[in-house]
């Protein structure tokens, strides 16, 4: 009965947690906007729009974009650097 449960727990827990996030998100959003101390890129690139800044709101997404691909890469490899070396 577990293996049948697993996909519908794990997908609960997953939305749960995009919930939590946002709603962070949101309430740094509304009530930071503190220059350097409570900005968020979100907010940066909203910011941006406002002003007609189109360039710079995309400038600020595609370098956010790149550092999640470099994120992502290394924590990839690290993962298959640790496996080689435990065998």
């Amino acid at each position: 009965m577990l293996p049948t449960l697993a996909p519908a727990i794990l997908a609960g827990y997953v939305l749960a947690l995009s919930r939590a996030v946002g709603e962070y998100g949101s309430v740094i959003f509304i009530a930071g906007n503190m220059p350097f101390v409570s900005e968020i890129t979100p907010l940066l690139i909203v910011t941006k729009l406002e002003q007609y800044d189109y360039a710079g709101a995309t400038a600020i997404a595609v370098v956010m974009l790149l550092i999640s691909f470099v994120l992502i890469l290394a924590i990839n490899l690290l993962q298959r650097w640790r496996l080689r070396r435990g065998r």
